[in-house]
Formats: structure tokens, C-alpha cells, sequence
């Protein structure tokens, strides 16, 4: 960002209908008649250090509901590629920018708290790093992941990045090359990592329901959803013990097998 430029922060959320464990879950019905998409759209709204969201979804037939939900709520969509979601995420920024910092998001956290966003980007900010995360190594539940970074660091990424698992997940080429970006983390705080608030199985499902129906979908944060689990511990135990980054590792094994 160079002299005299004004600092504009951009959410991109992925999300797409196709799921080969819980098939469009991005719309299945959580509270009321709002999917997950909707839910955390309105919890994303409240990060206050957020200028624009934007959700980044596929070119395919299938993911149209997606689009039509996005004008329906005033979110801009963008419609890339199934498979190279670098690719996606650049491109969302080109036609949506400028912007000069990302905050990348997932449309499988109907749970996430505005509040833990705005911790992310400000601790990037003061950090003075290419790329920070609450993720990478895990703080948070998962299900609450954000990751930002500088739009530059993202536009290398897309020039350079190889390997699937760089494209698809689009952001282990700049983990993969410390020696060109600063990384940066979260202060340390309780481990919460074990925790599973993401929605990918229909266990997780049937936990995220739960939740709703107990907190309804007023502005509650993470620190309510501890605090139900900490009155009501079986909660927890609907989805216990799945593996975290599931997707990521297929990747990564994909990657040695090529």
C-alpha cells in the first residue's frame, strides 16, 4: 500500500452447494428457515473492521441458489472456479476490490462471532505481518477460522502457487514460504481447538441446530456458545472427535501421491 492510499478490508466467503458428507449444506435449514450461508452472513455483518464481504462461489448450475440467496441479501457474488479457489479468491478481489488487506472466511461457520474477525484483522494490523491466523496453529474452535492478508501476498500466491493443495485451499503457499512472508498468530489464550463448531458432517448439523435453538440468532458470541456447552456438556459430544482440516490433509496427501 503505497503513501496516501485509504486501507479498505475485504471478506471473501467461500461457499458452495457440493458436499460428498452433508450435500447442500449450505441452505439446509438451521433456525427457522435460515441455512448456514444466511446465518453467518449476519454474524460476518458485525465485525466492525470489515468494509465489504463478498461470498466467492462456483460457476456450476448447482450453486445458483447461492447467488440468488446473495441478491436476495444484498451480498455481493462472485462465481469462479470449482476447483482452483486461489483463483477464485484473486479474481473475487479483482472484480470487487480494491482492497488492500483480505480476510479470508468459510461459508461452514454459521457459528462465527464478528467480534473474533475484528481480533484477527487487528492483530494483523498491528502485528505488521504478510499473513495471520487464529487457525494456523489452531486457537479457536473449529468452525471460527480466519485468516488474513495482505491482497499482495494473496496476488503472488496466485502467480506462483503449484501444488493442488495451494490452489485449493488457497492460502498454504504463503505458510509454505516463511522465508518470503512474515507470519503472524493470535496471542496465546486458553486452547479451544478441540472444539468442533463448523458444519461438514450431519453430526455437525444436528450441534449447530442445537446451539440456534437454544440462543436463538440474537448477537450472541463464542463466549455464550462455551457457556451453554460448560450448562450443557452432552452438546459437545454430538460431534465430538472428527478430524480438524479433513479437506487440507486429503490435499496434502494427494500432493505426494502426484
Amino acid at each position: 500500500m503505497t503513501k496516501g492510499q485509504t486501507r479498505s478490508v475485504m471478506a471473501i466467503l467461500q461457499a458452495r452447494m457440493g458436499s460428498s458428507r452433508l450435500p447442500g449444506k449450505m441452505l439446509l435449514p438451521i433456525y427457522g428457515e435460515k441455512g448456514a450461508l444466511e446465518l453467518m452472513l449476519e454474524r460476518v455483518r458485525r465485525a466492525r473492521l470489515l468494509d465489504r464481504t463478498v461470498v466467492a462461489t462456483t460457476v456450476s448450475a448447482q450453486d445458483d441458489p447461492l447467488e440468488k440467496l446473495c441478491a436476495r441479501l444484498g451480498v455481493p457474488c462472485f462465481r469462479g472456479s470449482e476447483d482452483d479457489v486461489l483463483d477464485r479468491y484473486y479474481q473475487a478481489a479483482i472484480r470487487h476490490g480494491p482492497a488492500s488487506v483480505i480476510v479470508r472466511l468459510t461459508g461452514d461457520c454459521p457459528l462465527h462471532d464478528g467480534r473474533v474477525i475484528d481480533e484477527a484483522v487487528q492483530s494483523f494490523l498491528s502485528q505488521h505481518v504478510h499473513y495471520l491466523s487464529n487457525a494456523w496453529p489452531p486457537v479457536y474452535p473449529d468452525g471460527l477460522d480466519t485468516e488474513v492478508f495482505w491482497f499482495t501476498a494473496l496476488e503472488t500466491a496466485w502467480k506462483e502457487a503449484r501444488l493442488k493443495s495451494e490452489r485449493e485451499h488457497v492460502t498454504p503457499y504463503i505458510r509454505n514460504h516463511p522465508e518470503r512472508f512474515r507470519i503472524g498468530h493470535i496471542p496465546a489464550r486458553k486452547d479451544l481447538s478441540a472444539l468442533r463448531w463448523t458444519l461438514d458432517e450431519p453430526r455437525d448439523l444436528q450441534f449447530i441446530r442445537a446451539v440456534f435453538a437454544r440462543l436463538g440468532d440474537r448477537e450472541f458470541g463464542f463466549e455464550d456458545v462455551l457457556s451453554l456447552l460448560e450448562r450443557e456438556p452432552g452438546l459437545g459430544d454430538m460431534n465430538a472427535g472428527m478430524q480438524r482440516n479433513e479437506g487440507y490433509l486429503k490435499s496434502l496427501r494427494e500432493d505426494h501421491q502426484s
